[in-house]
Order: C-alpha cells, then sequence, then structure tokens
C-alpha cells in the first residue's frame, strides 16, 4: 500500500473539499459514497471513485471518514472492518459523540487497526483552500506519521490529547463558532430595522473590535440571502445538541448554546435545515415586526 494513497469515504460537503484539495496537490485519492452524484462530482475533481467503501480503500493505507454522525461512522467501520490491515490508519472528521470515538478507537485497536480523531474546524470552502484548523488525537506515533497530510489539509492543526479530546475541543470550537455567527445574524438584522445599510454595517464590524471570522465567511451570504451549503444548517443543530448532552454529562451550563438551540429547532421547522447555516439570519428577519 502507499503511504501517500489515501480514500475518503464520504463525498459531501466537507469530504468533497477535501479530496479535491488533497488531488488538487498531487495526491492520488480513492473516493466513496452513497451518493452517485456526488461520486460524479468527485470524479470531476480527480478522485478516483468506486461503487463500494470496501474497494475505495483497496490500496490505501490512510482512510479519512467525513460522515453525517457517529452511528453513521460505526456502520461504514463495522462493513469496512474486513477489509482493514494492521497498517490501516482511520481518520476520522466527523463531528460526534466524544465516548464513541473512544469506543471505537479501542475496538479496532484490538484489530491493529489506528484510530485517529481528525476534527475539522472551518466550512467546506475554507476546506477547499486548506484554510482550516485541524484538531488531531489518538496515538501520538501515528498522529506524527501522517504529518504530511495534516499539512496538505489545514492552515493549522493541533495534537489535543488521546482519543476523545479532539470531539470534545471540536463541540467548544463549534459552540464559539456559532454563537459569533448567530450574534452576527441578529446584529445585521437589527441594522435593517434600524434603516443602517446592511453592506456598511457589516464593513464597520469587521474593522471594529467586534470582528470575527464569521463575517468574512458569512456575512456577506448573509446580506445577498445567498444560503448555498458551505455548511448546513440542520448538521450545526445536531452539534449543538452534542454540546448540551456533553454539557449536561459535565456539569457545566450552556444558557448562550440553549437559546441558540431553539433559534436552530425554529430555523430547522421552517425548512431552512438543508441550508448553509448563515441562514440563521431569516429567522430574526422572521421575527422582526
Amino acid at each position: 500500500m502507499s503511504e501517500r494513497s489515501i480514500a475518503v469515504i464520504g463525498l459531501g460537503l466537507l469530504g468533497g473539499a477535501i479530496a479535491a484539495r488533497l488531488c488538487e496537490l498531487g495526491w492520488p485519492v480513492r473516493g466513496f459514497d452513497v451518493d452517485s452524484a456526488r461520486r460524479d462530482a468527485a470524479q470531476a475533481e480527480g478522485v478516483k471513485t468506486f461503487d463500494s467503501a470496501a474497494a475505495a480503500i483497496d490500496g490505501a493505507t490512510r482512510i479519512l471518514l467525513s460522515l453525517p454522525n457517529s452511528d453513521v461512522v460505526g456502520a461504514v467501520l463495522n462493513e469496512l472492518k474486513p477489509a482493514l490491515c494492521s497498517d490501516s490508519v482511520i481518520l476520522d472528521t466527523t463531528t460526534g459523540d466524544p465516548n464513541f470515538a473512544v469506543a471505537q478507537a479501542e475496538t479496532l485497536c484490538r484489530a491493529g487497526v489506528t484510530y485517529l480523531e481528525t476534527n475539522v474546524v472551518g466550512s467546506s470552502a475554507q476546506a477547499r483552500a486548506g484554510d482550516v484548523t485541524l484538531l488531531v488525537a489518538g496515538d501520538s506515533a501515528t498522529i506524527d506519521r501522517c504529518r504530511d497530510l495534516f499539512d496538505a489539509l489545514a492552515a493549522r492543526w493541533f495534537a489535543v490529547g488521546p482519543t476523545g479530546a479532539a470531539a470534545r475541543m471540536k463541540l467548544v470550537a463549534n459552540l464559539v463558532l456559532g454563537l459569533n455567527r448567530a450574534a452576527l445574524a441578529e446584529g445585521l438584522s437589527f441594522a435593517e430595522k434600524l434603516d443602517l445599510s446592511p453592506a456598511l454595517t457589516l464593513e464597520v464590524l469587521q474593522a471594529s473590535a467586534a470582528y470575527s471570522r464569521a463575517m468574512d465567511t458569512k456575512g456577506q451570504k448573509m446580506l445577498d440571502r445567498d444560503f448555498s451549503p458551505q455548511a448546513r444548517l440542520a448538521q450545526h443543530l445536531k452539534d449543538v445538541r452534542l454540546m448540551i448532552a456533553a454539557a449536561e454529562k459535565s456539569g457545566a451550563d450552556l444558557p448562550l448554546t440553549r437559546v441558540h438551540e431553539e433559534l436552530l429547532e425554529e430555523s430547522v421547522q421552517a425548512g431552512r435545515g438543508p441550508l448553509d447555516n448563515s441562514a440563521i439570519i431569516e429567522v430574526f428577519r422572521d421575527r422582526a415586526t
């Protein structure tokens, strides 16, 4: 097997962006997705696609998963187990339950397979450009072995500890990122009601101490009502529910996140779940009188 050859299982927004970036950088990428349209799109980017996950990982030591949730990860890994080898490395980008990650790492370790959490902080558009942060957790020797891959995928990456630490850190990062996005949405909708220029408001915010990177990635989308997805609103609601579940287990109090959950649920109920997470601004516009 080639150490440089990589299989990407899950070619949706994030997985497709990761696969396209690696192809652009000259990596041989093998891919699979249950959706044939996603396979076709990835193939157009240079990915060699296959009709099954097992076929895709044949010839690849490193296997990157980009899947909707922990349940799907578990199902895919069960399917792949007969095809995994002792030198296989699973790199899981899925935002999921930290306890699930620990259990999977232990199960795979017994089969001689290494599991690394490889959580991505950033949108699919940022992943396509390599402008994301990676949170990596697991065996330190394997992390060191995968430095070339992490350097290719991310502007910065951090080894954050043993398995489970990356999922926990990703929840913290997504909490702050999501609240920054919600605050921006509320501020821009407030400016609209105050008869301020939305474009000028965004420019002022970007130049002031109120600045967050959410303004660069989501501000213009909110103003243009361009909700073509880079990261889906419903997916962030899933992440927020994971945050609240982790808070309940740890004894943390997340009052702002609970309000955020209500806003996201309202958005999903209004049919905006498949849209970009910048569509949260429409909740504030809906509520405005």
